[in-house]
């Protein structure tokens, strides 16, 4: 007989490859991230207001400010708290103290609180026969001494810095060839800084006195609409990158760059 050929075996060793030893590293860590935010969301469910206000302004503010609007808490309108960026509450805080302010129904049309990306802005807006301030001037009326009281008692209980514009209309403004809209316009903005400042809001709170003249229409297409003469009141945001750059002091404009193209000596009212 012929013998059989031996017969070979060969057993081969298993194991993974080298390419997927760490795979199961990465699935793992994206489930532990995934509970980790469950839970964290489950502990907001269950907080009070405060803290969920707190990690939220975090979150709204990847810059890595927005800390502070988990302790910057100021109290206004009657020891209620307003998170230092909630001008939503402030806007109807101020309103609801305007509302104690003798002719406040008859003025009230005349107020404008809006939100914009400077802050929250207040605007005084004028009448054709002048409402806020006298004729021509810039001293404020009693009416206008007693909404910017009512305002600087809200505004002085806050951290934020504050800044004050003043407007014209178009019409010229002559006065001894030199006292022209840009000095018009400044001046009652400071008239209001000091009457401010007189009444609640810290010394080092005002951050700006503007004067824009008629350079800043309200209605563009009206540009000797009385609503268009206006002192405005901003209240910055506590971390707006305007109040880390801009200089401080009074800001009249070019007083004599109008001054040679006035030719009219009308007062706008």
């Amino acid at each position: 007989m012929v013998p059989k050929p031996p017969v070979i075996i060969i057993k081969k060793k298993g194991g993974h490859g080298g390419h997927h030893g760490g795979a199961w590293k990465v699935a793992y860590a994206d489930f532990v991230t995934a509970m980790m935010a469950l839970f964290i969301v489950l502990w907001l469910l269950n907080s009070s207001k405060k803290i969920q206000d707190a990690v939220g302004g975090y979150f709204r503010d990847p810059r890595g400010t927005a800390e502070k609007a988990g302790r910057d808490i100021v109290g206004v309108a009657g020891g209620s708290i307003v998170p230092h960026d909630n001008m939503e509450q402030l806007k109807k805080q101020l309103e609801n103290a305007l509302k104690g302010v003798p002719n406040f129904e008859k003025l009230k049309s005349h107020i404008e609180i809006t939100i914009t990306p400077e802050g929250l802005r207040i605007e005084l807006l004028e009448s054709a026969n002048g409402t806020f301030f006298e004729s021509g001037s810039p001293e404020l009326s009693p009416d206008g001494q007693a909404i910017v009281i009512a305002l600087a008692g809200e505004l002085g209980k806050l951290p934020n810095k504050l800044t004050l514009e003043g407007h014209t209309d178009a019409t010229p403004y002559l006065k001894n060839n030199t006292y022209t809209n840009w000095e018009l316009s400044a001046d009652r903005a400071n008239s209001t800084r000091r009457l401010v400042q007189q009444n609640g809001v810290g010394r080092d709170q005002v951050m700006q006195v503007r004067g824009y003249a008629d350079q800043k229409l309200r209605k563009p297409g009206a540009p000797l609409d009385p609503s268009n003469r206006r002192v405005a009141l901003i209240v910055h945001y506590l971390d707006s990158p305007e109040g880390k750059n801009q200089d401080l002091g009074a800001v009249g404009g070019s007083l004599e760059s109008k001054a040679s193209a006035a030719t009219s000596s009308e007062k706008p009212k």
